[in-house]
């Protein structure tokens, strides 16, 4: 079974395709995974490997940790573009969420001022007032949609709650308009036995309604680059991809095609 791949608080930097030069912060443990989600392509795997021993890190040990960090980054002389949290599940279930963003911020205030702070969510707990006022003071709030179709989405996010609803995270999305980014992972493949392609017309010109209602700042469109824990998954070609973006931006959408 893929296992975990992030066994620290802060990790890297590593290099993002997406953001660049980024720095990790990992709110969940360093031993296992807790998600809402369950994502067929998630590089750290299935959350069947268990929640591990460590339990989720403390406010105080990930401003510790990212101070020491940073500052030891900053005496080297060395380059940062992003501050990244994601890591071994989904960072907005942690308790001490808001306030860790808020320490986060003024670490990178004092040490990276033009750095920018990200935060990759699955958007299930944006309807939370806590979370969506944190996201909003973040410089790249970066909110999953994989599916406008309920079946779909519950097919390749296959989200525990069975409250997770298409409808509703868009509706939740839509709280964020003209500030958030949208990310859609595009694949096509086998799970179960049933057979997955977000990639149709049917599916595509549903985002595209989505993204029309949740009005985000950018799309950012993407498929499979690393080893997933479903196997029988197939990467999206770029010429597939642009083609696909090209759709979205005659919608008045911008789109960043990865």
């Amino acid at each position: 079974m893929q296992t975990v791949l992030f066994h620290e608080t802060v990790f890297g930097p590593i290099h993002s395709r997406r953001l660049g030069i980024s720095l990790g912060i990992n709110l969940m443990p360093n031993d296992g995974k807790i998600c809402s989600f369950d994502c067929v392509y998630c590089e750290a795997g299935y959350n069947a490997q268990g929640q591990g021993t460590t339990g989720v890190p403390t406010r105080n040990d990930v401003h510790n940790r990212l101070n020491a960090k940073l500052s030891a980054m900053h005496a080297a002389g060395e380059k940062l573009d992003v501050i990244t949290f994601s890591g071994n599940g989904e960072p907005t279930l942690h308790p001490n969420f808001k306030e860790i963003v808020h320490d986060v911020l003024l670490l990178r205030n004092k040490f990276y001022p033009e750095a920018k702070v990200s935060v990759l969510s699955n958007s299930t707990m944006v309807g939370h007032k806590n979370v969506a006022d944190a996201l909003r003071t973040v410089d790249n709030n970066i909110l999953k949609l994989d599916s406008a179709i309920n079946s779909t989405l519950r097919l390749i996010n296959q989200p525990k709650s069975v409250n997770v609803q298409a409808e509703g995270i868009i509706n939740d999305l839509k709280q964020f308009s003209g500030s958030c980014i949208v990310q859609t992972m595009m694949l096509r493949g086998e799970h179960n036995g049933h057979h997955i392609d977000n990639t149709t017309d049917t599916e595509v010109e549903a985002l595209i309604a989505a993204y029309l209602e949740i009005r985000p700042r950018e799309v950012m469109l993407y498929s499979i680059d690393r080893k997933t824990p479903e196997e029988n998954l197939r990467k999206v070609s770029r010429e597939e991809l642009d083609a696909i973006a090209r759709r979205i931006e005659a919608a008045g959408i911008a789109v960043q095609v990865n």
